[in-house]
């Protein structure tokens, strides 16, 4: 089973452009630092775009934040790239004529609906900044055996 890292790679991209921002950024040079292929963090950008997380003007390699980093929650990056997709999804084919097939998916939704609501509220608590100063503060410590 592959796991959706479209987050992951989009939070990559902010943190990437936060960290150079007076550097020529082509989608392969961010692709490279992603490890996947150009086409995939144009997509990414164009969504974070939308999202108005990003600004850049087609044909010049300076994307910008569009706002501070302190401004940029991990939730905004999370609906720029997913939408209102859930975190966790339900098997919807289980067997309707089974009573617990058929009730265990509605307990079961209540509880994804609550893992949801606090994932939401925790995402929405932590910032790029944040994950900034975590980045540095993870890269000062390489090769400190006190960190």
């Amino acid at each position: 089973m592959k796991y959706p890292t479209r987050l992951s790679d989009a939070v990559h991209i902010l943190t990437f452009i936060a960290l150079n921002p007076d550097c020529d950024l082509t989608s392969n040079k961010l692709a490279e630092s992603v490890q996947t292929n150009p086409a995939y963090v144009r997509q990414l950008m164009s969504a974070l775009r939308k999202g108005g997380l990003l600004v850049s003007v087609k044909g010049h390699p300076r994307p910008a934040l569009a706002r501070e980093p302190e401004k940029i929650t991990l939730l905004d990056a999370y609906r720029a790239v997913e939408g209102n997709k859930p975190l966790l999804h339900q098997d919807i084919h289980t067997n309707p004529a089974c009573g617990v097939g058929v009730n265990i998916q509605l307990v079961i939704r209540d509880c994804y609906d609550l893992v949801q609501q606090q994932a939401e509220k925790a995402m929405e608590a932590i910032t790029l900044q944040e994950i900034l100063d975590r980045y540095l503060e993870k890269l000062s410590c390489l090769g400190k055996n006190d960190c």
